[in-house]
């Protein structure tokens, strides 16, 4: 079984390290100029040209033609495909391969909506390779991201609404009366429902902001639960380390790497965005993390 995704999941290079990935790239145009995100603009590369940049910038998602032309190619090698995808509530990426997937006969696709985006969609994709290394059926692999979407919850906050605002991702009205009070939103994902992003909190500034996100990781979890923990931001290494030292006085954190926001998602939250995914430790652990 061979696995496809898109670049709305993030994952570091160590982490992707002997996995089989297949990944789709989606496009964000930013003055006049066309990208792939993930192919051929990096992170940093994508928030320098946002930094200087005269207009706001476009994503698009990939067409049911992309999808379909890689299905055929893995269906030659293996016809059983696990297609892992960001939320179709934000996105429609899982649309277009779904689409996709009944254009190709030949192909035994099998598609899953992670219901949420950026590494909570990714830890979903590192599990499944991990298990298909390990040589678990494809119901056991289905049940066990189900499980982890569950479990895991993702909180963001931001110094600037205008880019959510432009992308469409919330309403119009909401964020324009956020920006007037200049209230910093605290929002998740709605994993268990329509994979949407939902207001959690606000607060006056970005600081109270983060700090409120590790008040709410242990409201969640627990204060002093053993939590596997990755942080997350556009271009704000300020604000990840002051949410990595408010986390760590108030839960256990196994670290993963800290991984910048896609190129395709930072285009909605811009620079400023900060970020952490998190989960509890056990349910990795049910999982070999190398290959049988």
């Amino acid at each position: 079984m061979q696995i496809v995704t898109d670049h709305g999941m993030d994952l570091t290079d160590s982490q992707k390290e002997g996995l089989d990935l297949h990944l789709v790239p989606l496009q964000i145009e930013l003055d006049g100029k066309t990208y792939k995100s993930g192919k051929d603009v990096t992170p940093e590369m994508f928030y320098e040209l946002l930094q200087n940049a005269e207009g706001m910038p476009t994503t698009s998602q990939p067409t049911p033609s992309d999808f379909a032309d890689l299905y055929r190619r893995l269906a030659e090698k293996d016809p059983d495909i696990l297609s892992v995808h960001m939320s179709a509530g934000l996105s429609g990426t899982y649309n277009s391969a779904r689409l996709a997937a009944e254009m190709v006969p030949e192909a035994n696709v099998t598609l899953v909506d992670t219901k949420t985006l950026s590494c909570p969609c990714g830890w979903q994709v590192q599990a499944a390779a991990q298990a298909i290394k390990a040589g678990w059926p494809l119901d056991k692999i289905l049940a066990h991201l189900s499980h982890i979407r569950h479990q895991t919850d993702a909180f963001y906050t931001l110094d600037s609404l205008r880019y959510l605002i432009h992308g469409g991702r919330i309403s119009h009205i909401s964020g324009l009366v956020a920006s007037l009070l200049n209230i910093k939103p605290i929002i998740t994902v709605n994993k268990d429902s329509d994979g949407k992003y939902a207001n959690v909190a606000k607060e006056r500034t970005l600081k109270r902001a983060i700090r409120r996100i590790a008040i709410i990781v242990a409201e969640t979890f627990g204060e002093g639960t053993n939590l596997r923990v990755q942080l997350m931001h556009g271009q704000n290494p300020e604000g990840v380390e002051i949410l990595r030292e408010e986390l760590m006085a108030r839960v256990k954190c196994n670290f993963e790497p800290t991984s910048p926001i896609a190129p395709v998602l930072g285009a909605h939250t811009g620079p400023t965005m900060v970020a952490v995914c998190a989960a509890p430790m056990d349910i990795f652990q049910l999982l070999p993390q190398t290959a049988a």
